[in-house]
């Protein structure tokens, strides 16, 4: 099981980042540089304690590459979870504001959930690559890769899928929008099935990457 600082740091982290998601509808064109930011620094704070997941398929990638296991994926999901629901109702709350999440104006559902996978297997293949691996270890650059990863898949995919790429997310801004503003729940499946099958997708690349000699084996 992990250690109470680290389910602690996930929570918090979650939180942070996700409150910052919660109130980046005010910022318009700059949400994603405040998204971008916020991951980037959660990172930094809590990477040498918890890994910094923050989500849900993060930490699904790093459990189907087995850089730890069921048991601690599971405490850090539930850690991960009331974060999420913490922030958007917190948000709820400052801003009076509960828009939920939804793929953009005349976009197919196909392709929101195309937008999802795919930016979500990027940020696996980041974190394995660049915070998870050997090659890498002590880096100074991990949190910088993430947060600047991130900040461009919200800015590109947000219009088209609503810009989650995180199960925490999805079900942060779909309960709070359904507790204070009657929302449904019709496009929440978006954002834990495109995030799955990501984290899976960039899971898969990472160990066709991996060198069989000297494999990245670093754990949180």
């Amino acid at each position: 099981m992990p250690r109470t600082a680290q389910l602690v740091t996930e929570l918090v982290g979650t939180f942070i980042f996700l409150f910052v998601i919660s109130l980046s509808g005010v910022s318009g064109v700059f949400a994603p540089v405040a998204i971008g930011m916020a991951l980037l620094a959660m990172v930094y704070m809590g990477g040498h304690i918890s890994g910094a997941h923050y989500n849900p398929a993060v930490t699904l990638g790093l459990l189907l590459r087995r850089k730890m296991s069921g048991l601690h994926a599971l405490a850090y999901w539930a850690a991960q979870i009331a974060g999420a629901v913490l922030a958007f109702v917190t948000g709820h709350f400052i801003s009076g504001r509960t828009p939920g999440i939804h793929p953009g104006a005349n976009v197919h559902a196909v392709q929101a959930l195309g937008v999802e996978i795919i930016f979500t297997a990027g940020l696996i293949l980041v974190v394995l690559n660049v915070a998870a691996t050997k090659r890498t270890h002590g880096n100074s650059f991990y949190g910088i890769a993430i947060g600047l990863f991130i900040a461009a898949a919200v800015f590109v995919g947000g219009p088209f899928s609503g810009g989650a790429y995180n199960p925490a997310v999805g079900f942060g801004a779909t309960l709070s929008s359904a507790m204070f503003a009657g929302g449904g729940w019709s496009d929440f499946w978006l954002y834990v099935v495109g995030p799955v099958i990501g984290a899976a997708i960039g899971a898969g690349i990472n160990f066709l990457q991996a060198d069989r000699a000297e494999p990245g084996d670093v754990t949180p």
